[in-house]
C-alpha cells in the first residue's frame, strides 16, 4: 500500500507538471477565465476536470472552472452516475439532456462510422452551452496518444498533413478550445484513473462499432511503444518541429521563388564584403 501511494503521488505530479508546462507553452489559461471542463464519464475527462482543479489551486492566475455533461441519450446510460460523483467533489456542473443519439443512428449510413456525425452535433451542443454559461474557454479530454493517431488517420485516409491543436478557434471565432492533456500519454491517464477509481461509463455508442480505423492506428501506435519505446512521444514533438521548406506544400513554403531568394541572399553576402 506504501510503495501504492508513493506510485500514485509521483504520477499525479508528473500529470500536473505535463499539463502545466502544456498550458503556459500554449497560453491555454489566462486571467479570469471561466474553463468549462467537458466530462464525458471517460477515464480522460475525469483525469483532466482532478488535474485542472489541482492545479487552479497554486496557478499564477486566477481562473474558474465547471464541469459540463452531455447525456445523448444513449440507452441504458445510467445518469445518475456523474452527478452522485461530481456532488462528492463539491464543484459547479451542468447535465445537458439533448437525444443526438437518435439523430446520430439515423443519418450515418450503413457499415460507417457514427463518430463524424456525433462529434459534429456534439460539438454544437457544447459550443451554445458554453455561451449560455459564460465560459471563456473549452476544455477537452483529448491528449498525445489521441494527437498521434489523429495524424496518421489524416494522412493515410485524408491525404492531409495535420492533427488536433492543443488550442483551437471555432470556425465563427466565438470559441476557444484547449486540450490540457495534450503532452500526456494514455497509459498515464488510466493508470491514475485506476488509481482515482473514477466510475467509469463507456460510450456504447462508438465504442459498439468493430474494426474503426482509429483503434486499427491505435493498435499501430502499441505494437511501436513495445518494439521502439519513445517512438510516439518522437512523432509528437515532430508536429511541434514542423519545417515547411522540406515538405511540398506551396502554399507555406514559397518554391516558385528559390531562385530570386538564392539572388538576394548572394547580393547580400557581396554587400557584406565590400563594407
Amino acid at each position: 500500500m506504501a510503495n501504492q501511494n508513493v506510485e500514485r503521488n509521483k504520477l499525479s505530479k508528473k500529470l500536473r507538471r505535463l499539463v502545466g508546462r502544456a498550458v503556459v507553452d500554449h497560453s491555454m489559461i489566462e486571467e479570469g477565465d471561466r474553463v468549462m471542463v467537458c466530462l464525458s464519464g471517460g477515464k480522460d475527462s475525469y483525469t483532466l476536470l482532478d488535474v485542472l482543479r489541482s492545479l487552479q489551486r497554486n496557478a499564477p492566475v486566477r481562473f474558474t472552472l465547471f464541469a459540463l455533461n452531455l447525456d445523448q441519450k444513449q440507452p441504458g446510460f445510467p445518469a445518475d452516475v456523474l452527478p452522485r460523483y461530481l456532488d462528492g467533489l463539491d464543484v459547479e456542473y451542468h447535465i445537458v439532456e439533448e437525444d443526438t443519439f437518435s439523430i446520430v443512428r439515423d443519418l450515418t449510413p450503413e457499415g460507417k462510422t457514427f463518430c463524424p456525425i456525433c462529434s459534429r452535433l456534439r460539438r454544437g451542443v457544447l459550443y451554445k452551452r458554453a455561451g449560455v454559461l459564460g465560459a471563456t474557454k473549452i476544455a477537452l479530454g483529448h491528449h498525445l496518444d489521441d494527437a498521434v493517431e489523429t495524424l496518421f488517420l489524416n494522412m493515410f485516409f485524408g491525404s492531409k498533413l495535420k492533427s488536433m491543436p492543443p488550442k483551437l478557434l471555432s470556425d465563427d471565432g466565438a470559441h476557444v478550445v484547449i486540450r490540457p492533456l495534450y503532452y500526456v500519454r494514455e497509459r498515464d491517464i488510466t493508470r491514475y484513473s485506476e488509481y482515482q477509481q473514477h466510475p467509469i461509463i463507456p460510450c456504447n455508442l462508438c465504442g459498439s462499432q468493430e474494426h474503426l480505423q482509429r483503434q486499427v492506428v491505435k493498435e499501430m501506435c502499441q505494437q511501436w511503444d513495445q518494439i521502439q519505446p519513445g517512438r510516439v512521444e518522437n512523432i509528437a514533438r515532430a508536429m511541434q518541429n514542423v519545417v515547411p521548406s522540406h515538405l511540398a506544400d506551396a502554399n507555406l513554403f514559397d518554391f516558385a521563388g528559390l531562385k530570386q531568394q538564392l539572388r538576394l541572399l548572394r547580393v547580400a553576402e557581396q554587400t557584406e564584403e565590400r563594407y
